[in-house]
């Protein structure tokens, strides 16, 4: 065997436990800084999702209403887009198939909540958020259809 090739080989060394350690912390101090931003944008994308929702929900709404000449009654809710209402005021012009295929959820699985006449407007769309309470606050707040743009 060449010897040139025999030193090569055998003066290879690895890490030391040393080398690993510091790497290793510092692998830990930038998770430290990257993961609670990467963490916090599918809450960003559900609050998103939700607002696009209501903005759906409300232009089915606005079909209902420009049909019908008004909103489905609180009673009612959001079932009469889907299906034609059987109590209360009972629409006369109500397309087949409905406004829409099937009562929407809110990202996190929660229902909308729907209300006619509303306290901001004709009516009310909310989706409590992640917590599934009215109320709360930063990532744990309402999205309510008069706060969007």
């Amino acid at each position: 065997m060449n010897r040139s090739y025999r030193n090569r080989c055998c003066d290879q060394r690895g890490f030391t436990l040393i080398e690993i350690m510091v790497v290793v912390v510092i692998l830990g101090i930038l998770a430290a800084f990257v993961v609670p931003k990467l963490l916090d944008r599918p809450e960003e994308a559900r609050r998103t999702k939700a607002g696009v929702d209501i903005k759906a929900i409300e232009g089915a709404l606005g079909l209902y209403k420009l049909d019908n000449g008004y909103y489905p009654s609180t009673e009612q809710g959001l079932k009469a887009l889907v299906s034609k209402p059987e109590v209360g005021r009972i629409p006369t012009k109500y397309p087949d198939g409905g406004y829409l295929k099937k009562v929407p959820v809110d990202p996190w699985s929660h229902d909308f909540i729907y209300i006619s006449p509303g306290t901001r407007g004709d009516f009310d769309l909310i989706s409590y958020g992640p917590d599934g309470e009215p109320g709360g606050e930063g990532k744990d707040a309402d999205v309510r259809n008069w706060e969007l743009e």
